[in-house]
């Protein structure tokens, strides 16, 4: 028998479908009050979880959550405050640096473009797309480590890095779903499709796409 899900459009629009039907509701992970939180709580979460992110941030918001006030805060002492985090000298060098660069050419504000937020210290592509997305509802396609493992055991990307898996993925689904849909996939693969308890082959949409699949999928860096 034909699997219908050949080809990846077929399995695209079963994601879609079926990950909209199991979460119906895309919750930002971190928490966060306005755009500027947001983007401080991201630029934290990177080689991070988000659940420790947000055991942090209320003692980093307490100190200043605002750009004017973290402008200010000696870079030691951000850095004792998220340290949990991982890479706190950097990070906190560039909270503090993107926060000064906020008041000196955005009158304090996050800027609402992909160029000028990759400009600021410690902001690659990844977290503008979610500030993007999350803070001010332009369409992005923000690929982490779980979408990058999960569009390769789905096949609907080459894999060879996460360039290439978000301009795979940004072709196969509506412009319109990509906000949630990038959600979706973080919330299943934390759940269902996780690195160590579906190797491409016992989850349900591993299942149902791939029936006939024994071997293990290895997911390309």
């Amino acid at each position: 028998m034909t699997n219908p899900y050949g080809s990846r459009p077929a399995r695209a629009n079963y994601i879609d479908r079926r990950l909209a039907e199991l979460y119906p509701e895309t919750p930002v992970p971190l928490d966060h009050s306005d755009a500027y939180t947001l983007l401080v709580s991201v630029l934290l979460s990177a080689q991070c979880t988000d659940k420790r992110v947000n055991l942090v941030t209320p003692d980093l918001w307490a100190l200043a959550d605002k750009p004017a006030a973290m402008a200010k805060v000696p870079v030691a002492k951000v850095q004792a405050i998220i340290r949990p985090c991982g890479l706190s000298p950097q990070k906190a060098k560039a909270i503090v640096g993107l926060s000064q660069l906020l008041m000196q050419h955005h009158g304090g504000q996050v800027p609402q473009s992909f160029a000028e937020l990759e400009a600021l210290p410690g902001v690659g592509h990844k977290t503008a797309s979610v500030v993007m997305a999350q803070a001010f509802g332009e369409p992005a396609f923000p690929v982490d480590t779980h979408i990058h493992r999960l569009a390769q055991r789905w096949k609907l990307t080459s894999g060879k890095n996460v360039v290439q898996t978000e301009k795979d993925l940004k072709r196969l689904f509506p412009r319109e779903h990509w906000n949630q849909l990038h959600l979706r996939i973080i919330f299943y693969g934390r759940e269902h499709c996780t690195a160590h308890s579906c190797n491409g082959t016992k989850c349900e949409i591993c299942r149902t796409l791939f029936p006939h699949r024994k071997r293990a999928v290895k997911t390309k860096k």
